[in-house]
């Protein structure tokens, strides 16, 4: 959901500039600083923004630069040139003495330099500040592709290790089974003067041995890696799912992981989570 845009559109003596910024978020969390002329239009920029960000965290700024000499405000000559005249006659019929610095005095009074123009927002300058942000808009989305590609490949990359790390354990699976029942065995011939009943031996080591079978947790895992590439594919707003996927495959890495009793096993699974974390950290950057 990471992504950045911008865009300048010139208007007359103005630039518009329009800049988008997204972050992770649950949900479409906007924020906006809009020009003083655009702020009539804040509802119509929500709506337009809404419709191609479905989440993310975005700041989203649009303002204007104008050129020195057009933003300068004007001072009102005929104004100046009335107070001067002014002053001149009350001080010939006071006496009190003229001002030695008519600038200072003259600029300092009140409407010389204020703007009596209101700026009014056009359909035209309107329609351009537009096509501004459809363009940021653009550079952001194109940014979130490019990211997405590469997530993609990566989750790919994470997938197919899992897989095989999924598959090189069951070559230890029949190993651990003869381990276990060397181990019990071995136990009861340690104690002086066992005696067991071989039979019952062999019912209760078929029980154990059935409790830390993990054939289930490895199928629903091998279906759950399958079904998060299946996912990756179906395109955007997919971003939520990976996330219950990737929990789901996190359930039966650990349930394995605590079946598993051999420490090759074991081994095998902390690179499984290892590759997960790497999932989980990423999966929340995607829509």
């Amino acid at each position: 959901m990471t992504g950045y845009g911008k865009a300048v559109e010139n208007f007359k003596e103005k630039k518009i500039n329009v800049e988008v910024k997204s972050l992770n978020s649950k949900t479409l969390d906007l924020s906006t600083r809009i020009a003083p002329l655009y702020r009539e239009k804040e509802m119509d920029i929500r709506q337009k923004v809404s419709k191609v960000l479905m989440r993310g965290k975005v700041d989203f700024s649009i303002w204007i630069e104008k050129d020195a000499g057009t933003d300068a405000t004007p001072i009102n000559a005929a104004l100046v040139d009335n107070y001067y005249n002014q002053i001149k006659d009350i001080a010939a019929k006071t006496g009190i003495p003229e001002p030695q610095d008519w600038f200072y005095t003259l600029l300092r009074l009140p409407d010389v330099t204020a703007k009596t123009d209101v700026e009014v927002l056009t359909d035209e300058e309107w329609a351009v500040a537009c096509n501004a942000i459809d363009k940021a808009l653009s550079q952001l989305i194109e940014f979130r592709r490019q990211e997405g590609a590469a997530l993609e490949k990566k989750f790919s990359q994470n997938i197919e290790c899992i897989g095989k790390l999924l598959s090189s354990i069951e070559q230890y699976e029949s190993l651990r089974v003869e381990k276990i029942r060397s181990r019990i065995v071995d136990g009861l011939q340690s104690i002086p003067d066992a005696d067991y009943d071989k039979n019952r031996l062999e019912q209760e080591l078929i029980y154990y041995i059935e409790k830390l079978d993990i054939s289930e947790e490895k199928q629903r895992l091998a279906n759950h890696l399958k079904y998060f590439n299946e996912t990756m594919e179906h395109g955007e707003g997919q971003g939520k799912k990976l996330g219950f996927i990737a929990q789901e495959m996190g359930r039966e890495i650990n349930t394995t992981g605590s079946k598993s009793n051999l420490a090759e096993m074991q081994n095998i699974v902390v690179q499984m989570k290892d590759q997960l974390e790497q999932i989980k950290e990423q999966v929340l950057n995607v829509l």
